[in-house]
């Protein structure tokens, strides 16, 4: 996620301190990672550390809201779309999977180690809550205008995004690997479907 040339100072130092936070973490684990070791990969202080987050839980908490989806998403709902099912649904998927990519792991500590972090899990299941609350209420508003026929806005929403998010979860290392398809063709041939069965 990170590279020497953002540890070299390019970042501001909340931003090194995040990254290095997210590095550490995913590599050592939570317990296995000290904030003296984060401090000295983002080339600060211990006690800048502290300054700018009050503690190592605290510091990670921050990177996940900065680096999951939800405020990406909610900009690309509010500013990207132009009300056409297949074209929005392939732009909302292919974000997806961009930002589940690019991220990965904050996702990886997540799964590994979150439950050791108080309120850490329920803290991450915000962002994909939120998501769905933005999928439901593009479809609730394209049943409104006639563009799509009527359905359950909810489950619609989370059968979509179940369908990304396993197909993001089959390319991580030491998946099932149900199938060795491109995420791209895999985005297309799924948004068709969606797009198709919900037309008109």
């Amino acid at each position: 996620m990170m590279t020497n040339a953002d540890r070299g100072g390019k970042r501001g130092t909340k931003d090194r301190l995040l990254y290095a936070a997210v590095d550490l973490i995913a590599e050592q684990g939570y317990k296995g990672t000290t904030t003296k070791e984060i401090a000295a990969a983002a080339s600060v202080s211990e006690m800048t550390l502290f300054r700018h987050f009050g503690s190592k839980q605290s510091l990670l908490e921050e990177a996940l809201d900065r680096f999951h989806y939800a405020g990406e998403m909610r900009k690309i709902f509010a500013e990207k779309l132009v009300g056409d099912l297949y074209t929005d649904l392939r732009y909302v998927a292919a974000a997806y999977h961009e930002i589940m990519h690019r991220n990965r792991k904050i996702l990886h500590i997540i799964m590994k180690e979150g439950k050791q972090i108080p309120g850490f899990v329920a803290r991450a299941h915000k962002h994909p809550q939120a998501l769905r609350e933005m999928l439901t209420d593009y479809l609730k508003r394209l049943q409104r205008e006639g563009k799509i026929i009527p359905i359950d806005a909810v489950t619609h929403s989370a059968a979509f995004l179940w369908m990304q998010h396993g197909a993001f979860l089959n390319n991580q290392p030491g998946s099932s690997d149900i199938a060795d398809i491109p995420i791209a063709d895999f985005v297309e041939s799924s948004v068709q479907l969606f797009a198709r069965a919900l037309t008109p």
